[in-house]
């Protein structure tokens, strides 16, 4: 079973929100993913969406773009990115879900083999250049939320499972420094960390970087010529 990532899709959802504007790289982007997905992902296989898949504003609308997705080899996990408007209720967006293929995590995991995934949004890190202090709350209720995800993680991980995390916004600043997401994925024995929500404006974030024994991963799917990377 090998795990792939991408993010940032940022699919219409039945708005006018053409991608090209952000550049002439982004003409024809989903097909470009489509493509590279279907020459890497194979059926017993994980792709993992970490996030702002779709401009959609009702669940109706993102689930027309969820649908696009539809025959595309592997498992397709998600989290919601900032966004994600349309997507609003687990458990209605769980019950709508396309087919058997689609799993969404929200403060929770999943687990494939000896492999668990969790997941969650995240927030905006100390330190950023646009942190302010009406982001601390939501920052601090964000890392409240993680203690959910391992909790989740702590009733299906067995001995020698492997753990992924998934978190749409950087886990932290450009600098690295420790926030309470890298606290949490430390306490926890993440191995890997996938993450998005960065597109021309990276500058010092790394596709790859270790920090505290961890693997991070940035996965935009601008920033990766629109092709998926392997993370597994």
């Amino acid at each position: 079973m090998k795990v792939f990532a991408v993010s940032d899709l940022h699919l219409p959802g039945r708005q006018n929100k053409p991608m090209d504007v952000f550049g002439g790289n982004w003409t024809g982007h989903i097909d470009k993913i489509k493509e590279d997905w279907k020459s890497k992902v194979g059926e017993n296989d994980v792709v993992l969406i970490a996030g702002d898949l779709s401009w959609a504003m009702s669940m109706e609308d993102g689930l027309s773009d969820l649908r696009t997705l539809v025959g595309l080899p592997g498992k397709k996990v998600f989290i919601k990115g900032n966004h994600d408007y349309w997507w609003s209720g687990i458990t209605a967006l769980r019950r709508a879900a396309p087919d058997d293929s689609f799993f969404f995590l929200q403060n929770d995991c999943v687990k494939f083999e000896d492999l668990v995934v969790c997941g969650s949004r995240g927030w905006t890190c100390p330190g950023s250049m646009d942190f302010t202090e009406a982001d601390k709350k939501i920052y601090q209720r964000e890392g409240e939320r993680f203690k959910l995800v391992f909790n989740s993680v702590k009733n299906v991980r067995e001995e020698g499972d492997r753990l992924l995390c998934m978190i749409h916004y950087p886990p932290f600043n450009a600098k690295r420094e420790e926030t309470l997401f890298t606290q949490a994925f430390e306490e926890n024995g993440v191995e890997k960390v996938v993450y998005g929500h960065l597109h021309a404006s990276a500058g010092n974030y790394p596709f790859v970087c270790e920090r505290g024994g961890i693997r991070y991963f940035l996965t935009s799917c601008d920033l990766l010529d629109f092709k998926l990377t392997q993370i597994y």
